[in-house]
């Protein structure tokens, strides 16, 4: 990589070290969050999916934007409108107004994500530098995983909450000097259309469905509001692809996906977002109200993880252009499955030792399928068109992790809630399954029960390892289903395309 490029490269990957960041620093402070603000862990989860759902939401528009209006002005935009965003956030004197600047940060994380990709793709058009080069940027991302919890956990015990928010102003300062000094600006607006019909089903059918999920966690699945969300959410999701087949101009050109090997990839990184990506946000909640950590002491915990995916990540161009995308992404969904089964025996009492070799499995996944997945998304479809094609690729990507965070979080609440109640029942608490649904949702362990709090509490650890257990397997089998996609169709799919080219040629 030649020199003058290395601003560049260097813009393009603090942009998404900003943005990833505020992903896995958020995490590791949901706790003491919680206390702040007095929330329930519904709020938790929407603090998360509030800006998760967003990306996955506004990313297909985004891509156009930079394909129509230039790569290079939407990206800087992007930055500076999440550097606004968390300074609403640092500010936030309540959940609501804490959840409006996740919604800002969002839309501008849907400008800064699939605008990396899409940036560093224009900027090297050979293929083997450019798989490096995207090697780098997911490593980079790692990094920015790694430095997440632990830093989360120093600024939450040492400055506050709020100060995970406000790290992101000088770092997004530096992005925008760095981006605007060395990015050449590049569009195809011949073929990029807003599609703002698109753009509002995509929100509505996204958003019902997260809704209805959360709700079902915290109401149960047959309520009124749930029903109602999750129905509105089907219907919308419908009503999205069927006015995207029939409109002229798309934000999501379904004829993308009548090649098998991009829809295949495109459900593979869904599955990532809702096995992988959700479940930081679990294991951060399982070291720290399970394992009684504080949030530095998690975030150390949490750091195999991502140390082994920046060990990995730098030669992943090379192994890809040896053995194949679907090889690497084959074997990375296998170990991420592995370690979300491994952490269905995961305990209060369980040594870390256990959970370091858990978690660095499945960093090696991560590190094997995320870069690997994005390269083949770009490598499927035309090169003019990879601001689309990035943005689809991370929206699927974004999607599944707010599902993800939604549906598993419900199955988590849920389970630890029927345990706990069978827990205080067997003990001879009166109202239990008000003490329980208190202790789950809102860590409150206040009771007149003759066991006190701290009894409560230890009951708490045991039933809400359960919970943790059943998003755990359901993720694990998400991961396995997913492997055994890629190894009976795209495989073979790669395989073909390889022996037409070579027969072309």
């Amino acid at each position: 990589m030649s020199k003058h490029r290395l601003p560049l490269v260097a813009a393009v990957y603090l942009g998404s070290f900003v943005a990833l960041l505020d992903v896995s620093i958020v995490n590791v402070a949901l706790p003491t969050i919680q206390q702040a603000l007095q929330t329930d862990f519904g709020g938790l989860q929407w603090v998360v999916d509030a800006y998760t759902l967003c990306l996955s939401a506004f990313m297909l528009s985004s891509g156009l934007i930079g394909d129509r209006y230039g790569r290079k002005r939407s990206w800087l935009a992007g930055v500076g409108i999440f550097v606004a965003g968390s300074l609403i956030c640092a500010v936030a004197p309540n959940l609501p107004v804490l959840l409006a600047g996740r919604v800002v940060q969002g839309i501008a994380g849907s400008l800064l994500i699939p605008g990396a990709l899409s940036i560093l793709t224009q900027a090297f058009p050979d293929a083997r530098q450019r798989a490096g080069v995207i090697g780098g940027w997911a490593s980079f991302a790692a990094i920015s995983l790694l430095v997440g919890p632990v830093l989360g956990g120093i600024l939450v015990e040492t400055v506050g909450w709020q100060s995970i928010f406000l790290i992101n102003l000088p770092l997004g300062l530096i992005t925008i000097a760095l981006g605007a000094a060395s990015i050449n600006e590049t569009a195809h607006p011949e073929h990029a259309h807003l599609d703002l019909v698109g753009l509002a089903l995509s929100i509505l059918w996204l958003g019902a469905l997260t809704f209805g999920l959360i709700s079902a966690g915290e109401n149960g699945w047959g309520e009124p509001r749930t029903v109602t969300a999750l129905i509105a959410g089907v219907v919308g999701l419908a009503a999205f692809l069927g006015f995207e087949a029939r409109t002229a101009r798309p934000m999501l050109p379904l004829g993308l996906f009548r090649d098998v090997r991009f829809a295949v990839a495109n459900v593979a990184s869904f599955a990532l977002g809702f096995t992988s990506y959700s479940s930081v946000f679990f294991f951060s909640m399982f070291l720290q109200q399970v394992q009684g950590w504080s949030p530095t002491q998690t975030g150390l915990r949490m750091a195999p993880a991502f140390i082994v995916q920046i060990v990995v990540s730098p030669w992943i161009g090379r192994l890809s252009a040896r053995y194949g995308h679907s090889a690497l992404m084959t074997i990375g969904y296998v170990a991420i499955g592995l370690s979300m089964l491994g952490m269905c025996w995961a305990g209060p009492w369980t040594s870390y030792a256990t959970l370091c070799l858990l978690f660095a499995i499945g960093g090696l996944g991560n590190a094997l399928a995320i870069p690997t997945g994005s390269a083949a998304a770009m490598s499927y479809a035309p090169r003019e068109r990879s601001g689309m094609v990035s943005a689809v690729i991370n929206a699927t990507r974004q999607s599944g992790l707010a599902i993800g965070i939604a549906l598993l979080g419900a199955l988590m609440s849920m389970r630890a809630t029927n345990l706990l109640t069978g827990y205080l029942g067997d003990a001879g608490v009166a109202n239990a399954e008000a003490v329980a649904r208190a202790a789950i949702s809102r860590h409150d362990f206040a009771t007149d029960a003759a066991m006190g709090e701290s009894g409560v509490h230890e009951l708490y650890a045991a039933a809400y390892a359960g919970g943790f257990h059943a998003a755990m397997l359901t993720a694990a089998i998400g991961a396995f289903l997913t492997a055994a996609l890629l190894v009976a169709v795209l495989a073979p799919a790669e395989a073909r395309s390889a022996k037409e080219t070579k027969h072309e040629a």
